[in-house]
């Protein structure tokens, strides 16, 4: 069955004995993540955003309730830069979800960290250009509300019991995680140029991706625990010789790698806790928003 909603409303159903469902963890990534599993409810979410990526799609992992969102949409037809980030979070938030698990694929910076290797990062550093990065604008949306101007800490953007619980996940799959490193967020959807590589080596950075931003910091708005576990598909132009990454290669480590990763990635919501005491789900201290949260 299907129905319409008021944008900010919460979540319209589509399938049969769909109404109601919530779901506890988030997993934004691609539809290998979810494609196999038995009895998934597609569920489409309006927000005051907009509309996310695509639909939702809730399953059950471990006996856990999971929210799995297809974060360039089903097709990979959005850009880095195309893709709603504030809906996708928003969407998340409001069928229950309050921890979530941010795969992605990224350029090493480092020789150390080829196509493979597996990394679960502890800073970011934005380097994008025309993001909506914040629910808290001032501005007034279309359902009428206003937010106040907020500023919430970003300093460590990750958080520490979701890393801890994916460096354990993926040991005990004897994959041996690094443990930290700076992710460098691009605007895409081009890749860097060699003298961009080596410059952002140069700082000490460890992997380049191109969607870690804004989705962390607005996890954070929304006291979200978000965690990022980052494969490096590839060596970035200016961590080698030679042509250039390209697109192909990508996908191709990608597709090496993707099982292992979802095998990772199932443990690591078997793992998480189901009562939060990290610092995460009250990021917001009390400030007043201006908006109702989901």
């Amino acid at each position: 069955m299907s129905a319409a909603a008021t944008p900010g409303q919460g979540p319209v159903a589509r399938g049969e004995g769909a109404v109601g469902h919530t779901a506890e963890i988030g997993v934004i990534g691609g539809s290998g993540f979810y494609a196999f599993l038995d009895d998934v409810t597609e569920i489409t979410v309006e927000t005051p955003y907009g509309a996310p990526s695509d639909s939702l799609f809730l399953g059950e992992i471990a006996g856990r309730r999971v929210a799995f969102l297809p974060r360039h949409g089903r097709g990979h037809h959005l850009t880095p830069a195309g893709i709603n980030y504030r809906a996708n979070l928003w969407a998340l938030r409001s069928v229950g979800v309050r921890q979530v698990l941010g795969p992605c694929a990224v350029g090493g910076l480092r020789p150390e960290y080829g196509p493979g290797t597996l990394l679960v990062p502890d800073q970011l550093v934005d380097r994008t250009k025309s993001r909506p990065g914040t629910y808290f604008d001032g501005e007034t949306r279309p359902d009428g509300e206003r937010s106040q101007v907020v500023h919430v800490s970003l300093a460590d953007p990750y958080c520490p019991v979701g890393r801890r619980v994916a460096l354990d996940a993926a040991r005990g799959r004897d994959w041996d995680a690094a443990d930290g490193g700076t992710m460098c967020v691009i605007e895409g959807p081009r890749f860097s140029t060699r003298a961009e590589s080596r410059w952002h080596a140069a700082q000490g950075w460890s992997v380049v991706g191109m969607t870690g931003h804004p989705e962390a910091a607005l996890a954070r708005e929304l006291e979200l625990c978000y965690t990022s576990m980052a494969l490096v598909t590839d060596l970035d132009a200016g961590a080698e010789a030679g042509e250039g990454v390209s697109h192909a290669e990508v996908l191709e480590v990608f597709g090496r790698n993707v099982g292992r990763l979802r095998e990772v990635l199932f443990d690591v919501v078997a793992g998480l806790p189901e009562r939060r005491d990290c610092p995460c789900g009250s990021a917001l201290g009390g400030q007043a928003t201006g908006i109702a949260l989901p």
